[in-house]
């Protein structure tokens, strides 16, 4: 549910930029494949695609879903729920985890699915030369968590595969994990997003205030709550930190500064407040805090 009070800004240059600077990192022999699953992390996947188009070798999806609303191509790394023709029709490959999914897909250009940990998707490495046998040698992927993760997986394809990956954000500083290509997702997003709403009412209190009975002398009210994934967390307000109390449904009290009004902008996200900031008071990861608040309001896309 999005608040029609909270504006979620998205600065397209600010991913292209970070597209760039991992580009440079990287070189040009390792492939750059922009993961935009989940709608992007809720920045607008059509938009960051858009953006991002000749700045990276492809696109990853989760779902064919999200494949056919972007149409560009890549790699499903999610089940492959659909039939080969429209993968192929896409431009897509499906990643394969089960002989089953590879029987299917036996003579299409698909991407093998190793799981070297995860434990989701994914058939073990030992098994990896029966699926080269039914679809081919052409590429295979892991979800790599660990650089040890990542190193299971090139034990196991090197020699056997033409194209392995298994690095997504995390490993990106870790140059070992780099192998064929790179998936970054969170490391595009994460500085690109600006969250805020206007304070509804500052007010003073007359005792103890709210559902959690919590004292204050003086405190904001804005028009965000828990129905728009609002948690109690740091914000700023002014340039000065301040912080979420409670949040109701569909408002939440937030503490001020004695010259803080009505009307003033309270960052919730971005300039000071950042997703892993927002992680740790939530107790979540950064990358459910920032597309948690890419969903609370309208968004707003910045090309420049």
């Amino acid at each position: 549910m999005r608040s029609p009070h909270v504006r979620v800004e998205i600065h397209l240059p600010r991913v292209c930029a970070a597209a760039g600077a991992i580009r440079a990192r990287i070189g040009r022999e390792v492939r750059l494949i922009a993961m935009i699953k989940a709608d992007a992390y809720g920045l607008g996947a059509a938009q960051v695609a858009s953006a991002l188009d000749g700045q990276v070798d492809e696109f990853a999806y989760f779902s064919l879903a999200e494949a056919r609303e972007v149409r560009r191509p890549g790699l499903v790394t999610g089940p492959p729920d659909g039939a080969p023709d429209e993968f192929a029709a896409l431009g897509v490959r499906p990643a394969i985890s089960t002989l089953d999914e590879a029987r299917r897909f036996a003579g299409r250009r698909v991407a093998l699915h190793v799981d070297v940990g995860m434990q989701r998707f994914g058939f073990s490495p030992d098994r990896l030369g029966e699926f080269i046998s039914i679809c081919g040698d052409e590429e295979c992927f892991a979800h790599a968590a660990t650089l040890p993760q990542a190193h299971a997986l090139a034990r196991a394809a090197r020699g056997r595969v033409r194209m392995f990956h298994s690095a997504a954000s995390s490993l990106l500083d870790r140059p070992a994990a780099w192998q064929h290509a790179v998936r970054p997702g969170y490391a595009l997003f994460r500085d690109a997003v600006r969250v805020t709403t206007p304070l509804r009412l500052v007010r003073p209190t007359t005792g103890p205030v709210g559902y959690s009975r919590f004292r204050a002398e003086r405190l904001g009210i804005i028009m965000a709550g828990y129905a728009h994934g609002l948690r109690p967390a740091p914000v700023v307000v002014n340039g000065r930190p301040q912080r979420v109390l409670e949040a109701g449904m569909n408002t939440a009290f937030v503490t001020v500064h004695p010259d803080d009004r009505e009307g003033d902008e309270v960052m919730l996200l971005g300039d000071g407040v950042s997703p892993e900031t927002i992680a740790r008071a939530t107790r979540t990861r950064p990358h459910e805090a920032l597309l948690r608040a890419c969903a609370m309001g309208e968004r707003v896309w910045r090309v420049e």
